[in-house]
């Protein structure tokens, strides 16, 4: 396997933690009586802060998803991932680590090492989206 295989694996079982952590979270929330099944807004805001935090962590790892993710598949689907082997494993890196934050704290600190983490992982997307639409140009 490649960087870019592992990197886009474990991106993918990252959110998938996440959902599960998320899952077990809002069923502890039932099981204790403090929340109905049915009461749970979807982007987490009506649950404890932790509770919004995971959730909100959870949705970003997935929204982002769709250009990280979609530029790794890209790149295995086209044979190129040596252009994103290179970096495969500092992207995954930094989406670990803006959850980890966003799991730890929403501290002005905080909050700005996320932004820094996010802004890691567009760059390397958009480095490597550059890379590939140079190959296939022609």
């Amino acid at each position: 396997m490649n960087a870019t295989i592992i990197a886009l694996a474990g991106y993918i079982s990252w959110a998938l933690l996440l959902l599960v952590f998320l899952a077990v979270y809002r069923t502890v929330l039932v099981m204790n009586k403090e929340r109905l099944p049915n009461a749970f807004k979807a982007d987490g805001s009506d649950s404890p802060e932790f509770g919004q935090r995971i959730a909100r962590a959870q949705l970003n790892c997935s929204e982002s998803f769709v250009v990280t993710g979609g530029v790794m598949l890209l790149a295995l689907a086209t044979g190129s991932s040596a252009i994103t082997d290179p970096l495969a494993y500092y992207l995954l890196a930094a989406r670990l680590g803006q959850s980890i934050v966003h799991l730890a704290s929403t501290s002005v600190l905080a909050v700005q090492i996320r932004f820094a983490l996010f802004l890691a992982q567009i760059a390397i997307s958009g480095y490597w989206l550059v890379m590939l639409f140079s190959k296939f140009a022609g």
